[in-house]
Parts: structure tokens; sequence; C-alpha cells
């Protein structure tokens, strides 16, 4: 198998394929397989050495779509994809793909599988709509800040007028008018935090943000709790704003508390550096990894299934008081973060919160700062 890349260029193709995350198969038209790139191996679990010594039908059934897609691509030589194929037997597991076959011209009977799972398109398909409900929250808030915030002045001083000349059960109606009022500013004003303004990041040491959230836990609505560390102490910095991590950890855990049994409840805090999807990060073209994994796990009823899809939408709650903006804020600062949060059902019971953040660098930051400064300029001219 040969790569072309112009002359007088010795690269070698088989470490081209082994950059791809995403998992690439030569295979011939019965299945046989000719070549596989590491991430193959990861997903197959099992060695090149093995695999090329091998059928794709040793670890997928032979009744699967994978095989007609073979056939279609070298017949027709075309171009086929398949998307959230689920490939399943007792070798592999079960796994959720996006597959494309396409036909080799220079490899007669030969085709290139190229397998995307699901769950890193999930998380970019998550980080876009979390994108889109920050960007809807934003509108949002700048609306009912003008539009709502000085009627309601006006209602709550006319009010208060005729609370001066009320009698005693015509102020309890006054006093529940200014009241309502309040309630509604003070929801504005909670709005207004979603505004697009440029984030300040610098690097950041997420263990001493983690640790701040914990003892404010332990000294407020979490003094009944037990709280389990699992940190990995090689971390790198994060690129972030130390404030902001701290109201999302702060509101991860606080919603984790309160979905827990105080008498048996516990909350485990993790990190760890793992290699992740690659996004854009906010405010500039940028591509970065996500290699920080931050995780906040309880034990407690979990999350309604109807509701995962939409948990980071604004004025989604599970709770009979609440206003569902705490993870909608979540997300957006993730967001503008460049980073990515999904939640994992935990199969002993219970809810997990995963963040995926960027690592310090300084050339990324100044990249990132420069481009968001130019992007705010240009919106407060317009």
């Amino acid at each position: 198998m040969r790569l072309g890349f112009g002359k007088g260029h010795n690269v070698d193709p088989a470490g081209v394929l082994n950059a791809i995350a995403s998992a690439v198969v030569v295979a011939d038209r019965d299945g046989k397989i000719r070549f596989v790139n590491q991430a193959t191996e990861q997903l197959f679990n099992t060695s090149a050495a093995v695999l090329c010594r091998s059928n794709l039908k040793d670890f997928i059934p032979g009744d699967s779509p994978v095989f007609s897609l073979i056939a279609q691509a070298i017949d027709e030589a075309t171009l086929v994809a398949d998307h959230d194929l689920l490939i399943e037997s007792p070798k592999i597991g079960r796994h959720a793909v996006n597959l494309t076959v396409g036909s080799m011209p220079e490899e007669i009977g030969s085709a290139v599988l190229t397998f995307e799972p699901r769950s890193i398109a999930q998380k970019i398909d998550n980080q876009l709509l979390s994108r889109n409900s920050a960007r809807s929250v934003s509108a949002m808030a700048a609306i009912l800040a003008h539009e709502i915030k000085n009627p309601l002045s006006g209602i709550r001083g006319a009010a208060q007028l005729l609370e001066q000349t009320a009698n005693e059960d015509d102020r309890v109606l006054t006093r529940l008018i200014c009241d309502e009022a309040d309630r509604i500013v003070n929801l504005v004003d909670r709005m207004e935090i979603f505004s697009d303004k440029p984030l300040e990041r610098g690097a950041v040491n997420i263990h001493t943000v983690l640790e701040h959230v914990r003892r404010l836990a332990e000294n407020g609505f979490g003094h009944n709790l037990h709280f389990e560390e699992i940190y990995d102490p090689s971390l790198p910095p994060v690129y972030g704003n130390r404030d902001q991590l701290i109201q999302v950890f702060l509101n991860l855990v606080k919603n984790a508390a309160e979905a827990v049994q105080s008498d048996d409840g516990q909350i485990t805090i993790s990190t760890r550096y793992q290699h992740g999807v690659r996004l854009a990060v906010a405010g500039g073209d940028t591509r970065v990894h996500l290699p920080l994994v931050v995780s906040v796990r309880d034990n407690g009823s979990g999350i309604p299934p109807d509701m995962r899809e939409s948990l980071f939408d604004p004025f989604v709650t599970t709770k009979p008081t609440g206003s569902g903006l705490g993870l909608a804020l979540v997300a957006k600062i993730i967001s503008d973060h460049g980073g990515v949060i999904e939640v994992k059902e935990v199969p002993t019971g219970g809810a997990e919160f995963q963040i995926m953040l960027p690592i310090y660098h300084r050339t990324l930051a100044e990249n990132v700062q420069a481009t968001q400064k130019d992007s705010w300029i240009k919106e407060e001219t317009l």
C-alpha cells in the first residue's frame, strides 16, 4: 500500500495513519484484513499483528451491514457511509460508530474502512448544542435587561405609592406586587452573567480550584456528606479563569449534594490526563486537544433518561424550585473555555459530570486573547 506525498517527500504512510484518531482498516471483499492503524487496535482490543492475520468476521458478525458496505464500495468504486452503526460481538463488545468505506483504485478488490466512535462525535455534538444554548441565553438576557427591568421599576414604584393610602388587606397585595417585581429583577440579574464579554484566562491550578470548592461545600451545604478526592498531582495548569471555574465546580458539587441521601451521601471529585477530542477554542480559530479531565460523581438517584439530552438547556431542571439556569451557565462557561462537558450514568447509581479542558500554552493564550480582543472591538463598534 502506497501513499503519494509529492516528489522528494519521504513520509511513512503507516506513521500518518497511526496519527489518526479514527480506526482505519484495509480489507478485501471477503473481509480479510490487510492493514490496521493504532486506533483500530484500541477499538478491537487486539494487536495489529493478530488483526492482520485475521478476518473482520472474526470480530464483527458476518450479517453486519459492514460487509455489504465493503461490497458496494468495491463494486461501484465509490465512497459509502453509515451513521450510528452498531457493531457488537463478544470479542470487541458493543460500539456505536460512524462508518465510511471507500474503494482503493490501486488495490483492486480492497476497501478502506474508517470507524469513528460515536462517543467522540457525540462530544462534538454536545459542545455545539451547549454553545447554541449559551448564545440563546445571552440574547435573552440582553432583551430582558432592556425590556423588562425598566417597566418593573415603574410597577414597583406605583405599588409603593398605592401602599401608602391602602388599607391593611390591600397592603398585602401591594407588598406581593413589590416582592414579585424584585424576584423577576433578581432573575434577570442572574441571567446577565451570560453576557458574551471576552473571558480573561491564564494558567490555573485546577486542584487549587477544586480544594477551594470542597472547603466551601464541607463548611456549608455539604457538611454532612463524605467527599472523596482522586487527583493526578502531575497535571499541568488549565488555560482558564479561576473565578469562573470555581463557579462551575461549586455548581456541580452543589447539584450533587442535593441529589444524594444525607445519611450515606458521597461525592467523588477526580482529575486525570487523557488525550481528548480536538475542538476550536472559543474566540479563535485555534484547535486544541482537551486532555485535562475533571469528574464530579455522586451516589444519588441519577438523572431521568428523558432529561439527559436537554439537561444543559436554559430553564430545564429536575428540582421543584429550580430556575434551570445553573447547568446552562456551567455549559456556557465551559464552552467559553473551549472545553466539553457531558453527563454520564453511573452503573452503581448516581450521575457523573465530566469536563474536558485545554491545558495552558503561552502561545495559545496570546493568540486567543488577541482574537477575542479584535472580536469584542468589532462588536462594540457595531
